[in-house]
């Protein structure tokens, strides 16, 4: 089975109507059946004898507990799918139902139809190397497998594409959290682009996951920068610390001294985001890093924000960025916004970098990490 296939099963009936009562009685059942079969006996033979409770009566509560929390968990997999299904509703209507239309005009596969493919795609900014690339091993794979039907490569477009994001790399979409002091992430990223509410966005995030988050203010050059970020985690409940006006790796020592008397979880940092002048915003990163080094061991994470409505552009920042400091992942602002949701692939093929959270919405509940299956699912739906 192909991807095509995997991912339409996986997210089978996530669009759909809501379920019944019953029916979704039926579902907690099933789930609730898989966890008395697997803890049934441990159960029995620890806390039935520790309380001298029945048997019975712990089994059943377990059960109702294990049940609840797959419920829980199934809701929210099914919010976040209808989210990546809603926000890529411009780059679907606009690159999917060209590739539909294409289908339908042509009988049989010929080099027009190869053309017309290959502009589509660059049309949907998924980048000129990516889909020649994606172009041969099309070509490659319809003369081994003698196929001849346009409609047949739905399922070999979906799957060419994710193996090209894919690269056989082991991909981390996941920050990775300090036990013996506080995650420093580090933002970097032009003006303009969502850097300051992706920040708010993902402290709200990290606090309703149970961490103790402190956001710091070392954009010092652009008027207001503190000031707005301080408003931010105000919103967000986050601590804050910031000086305008002050030099930037000051702040990010301050910050980071103050984080860890404190004793915060995570450390987000906001940055200049001076590009047209690379060699001064290289050295001030340069040294911020060194702080960081000093007082941390080094930064956990460095994530580069990118406007993905400024298509192309977005690109030539990465490569930029990309050459002035460490990046370690992509966040990718209103990406509901662009026709041209094919970036993502573009992105990762020109830097290297994966996309680690992509900005959906407007509100602070829009900020999704960047899940290629559920990218495709949202991106080809309409094929499924």
């Amino acid at each position: 089975m192909g991807l095509f296939s995997k991912i339409k099963n996986m997210f089978k009936g996530y669009s759909e109507e809501e379920k019944t009562v019953e029916e979704e009685k039926e579902e907690l059942e099933e789930s609730t059946e898989v966890v008395e079969e697997n803890h049934l006996e441990e159960e029995k033979s620890t806390k039935a004898v520790e309380e001298d409770i029945p048997e019975e009566k712990v089994v059943e509560e377990k059960t109702k507990k294990n049940g609840f929390f797959h419920k829980k968990e199934k809701e929210e997999e099914k919010k976040n799918v209808k989210i990546y299904e809603k926000g890529l509703t411009k780059s679907r209507q606009g690159f999917v139902s060209k590739l539909a239309d294409l289908t339908n005009r042509y009988s049989k596969i010929t080099e027009e139809y190869f053309e017309e493919l290959e502009e589509i795609l660059i049309m949907a900014d998924i980048g000129v190397n990516t889909v020649m690339e994606f172009m041969d091993r099309l070509r490659d794979r319809v003369r081994k497998e003698n196929i001849s039907d346009p409609s047949e490569l739905k399922e070999i477009i979906v799957d060419e594409l994710f193996i090209i994001y894919v690269n056989d790399e082991v991909l981390s979409n996941k920050i990775q959290f300090r036990e013996d002091g506080p995650t420093i992430v580090l933002f970097v990223g032009v003006n303009g682009v969502g850097k300051t509410t992706t920040i708010a966005k993902l402290a709200h995030k990290m606090i309703d996951e149970g961490k103790k988050v402190l956001m710091v203010g070392a954009d010092t050059f652009r008027a207001g920068a503190v000031e707005q970020l301080k408003e931010w985690s105000d919103k967000v409940g986050a601590g804050f610390y910031g000086k305008e006006e002050s030099d930037p790796a000051s702040v990010v020592y301050d910050g980071i001294e103050l984080a860890k008397k404190e004793k915060y979880d995570v450390v987000l940092i906001d940055t200049a985001g001076r590009l047209q002048n690379k060699v001064n915003l290289m050295k001030e990163l340069e040294k911020i890093n060194k702080v960081i080094e000093g007082q941390a061991g080094g930064c956990d994470e460095t994530l580069l924000v990118i406007d993905a409505t400024t298509g192309q552009n977005g690109v030539s920042q990465a490569k930029a960025f990309k050459e002035i400091t460490n990046i370690t992942g992509i966040v990718l602002t209103k990406l509901d916004g662009t026709a041209k949701g094919g970036i993502v692939l573009a992105i990762k093929e020109s830097v290297g970098v994966p996309v680690k959270y992509i900005g959906l919405g407007e509100t602070k509940d829009d900020l999704q990490v960047f899940d290629i299956e559920k990218y495709i699912y949202g991106l080809f739906k309409d094929m499924m």
